[in-house]
């Protein structure tokens, strides 16, 4: 339990999962709460998987009807080794998500890092008519690329010989990594290293990091596009962020606040790039803050 709030095992997580088929690809996925309430899709970041909602599962499920996947290349869903793996790709298996579980209202997001992209382009697509959102809200994310301060093995990983550094991505590589992004006081424990572990090491997922990480320029690729779609958009936004992450902390908050007018941000003293993870209940008061503000204002 931390800070209140039950998490659930692995093993009973996994447990509860369904399949989806996305092209040739077994995608797992999982939804909770009652089918007539409000849709909240929940999109995960890299290298970690849907189990990183596990503090806010059952808390959200008991309002709104929650869905999530394990994106392709990520946790339990495939990983194919020779796939080009694309964040518009990754938006198009979320819309397909969408359509297996029948739900074609207006749907609201709450993303993290890899998933934050993922999430700006459904804004986009939004924006264009593509499907429609009710509200936005980004956990620490890379929505800018001229902030992103990515780690020394997402280099690697993008270099010559990133192939080779990922088959030896190892659990003792996943610790000192985490150790540099979570925030001081808030460190993953033993079980939680085990657990994103082995949601990284399933199916041989370390022999496709280098491939999943081509998100990075990917994401200069989409900037004017998805900055735009942010700037002009009338889906209610907020930004819930771990200041002391060094990759997406404070400084991306600070880019945010000068290109977003009226940003609405939270800043999460002390908690670094995990903030569902590091301070859950945290999270969730500022997250159902803002779903009061936005049915007040659109009921």
């Amino acid at each position: 339990m931390k800070e209140g709030l039950p998490g659930i095992a692995l093993e009973d997580w996994l447990a509860r999962s369904r399949e989806l088929r996305f092209g040739a690809h077994a995608i797992r996925y999982w939804e909770a709460g009652d089918s007539a309430a409000a849709p909240l899709l929940l999109i995960h970041g890299f290298p970690t998987a849907s189990w990183d909602w596990h503090y806010l599962w059952q808390p959200l499920a008991r309002r709104y009807r929650v869905i999530a996947c394990d994106m392709l290349g990520f946790g339990y869903s495939a990983k194919p080794r020779g796939h080009a793996y694309r964040l518009l790709e990754q938006a198009d298996l979320q819309q397909a998500l969408l359509a297996h579980a029948g739900e074609r209202r207006p749907v609201h997001v709450l993303a993290h890092d890899y998933g934050d992209s993922v999430a700006q382009e459904l804004l986009s697509r939004h924006e264009e008519g593509r499907l429609r959102l009710a509200s936005c809200v980004f956990l620490n994310g890379g929505l800018f690329p001229e902030t992103h301060r990515p780690v020394l093995a997402q280099k690697l990983l993008l270099g010559p010989l990133g192939a080779l550094i990922g088959r030896q991505f190892s659990r003792r590589a996943l610790a000192a990594n985490f150790a540099r992004l979570f925030g001081p006081e808030t460190p993953p424990d033993a079980a939680e290293l085990d657990a994103f572990w082995q949601l990284i090491a399933h199916d041989g997922g370390p022999r496709v990091m280098h491939r999943l990480i081509r998100y990075i320029p990917e994401r200069r690729e989409q900037r004017a596009r998805w900055v735009a779609a942010m700037q002009a958009t009338r889906v209610p936004l907020r930004v819930i962020d771990g200041e002391a992450d060094p990759v997406s902390g404070a400084h991306m908050v600070a880019r945010y606040r000068e290109l977003i007018a009226d940003a609405d941000c939270v800043l999460l003293d002390g908690i670094g790039h995990y903030p569902q993870i590091e301070a859950p209940l945290q999270v969730l008061t500022h997250y159902l803050q803002f779903r009061h503000a936005v049915e007040k204002q659109d009921p």
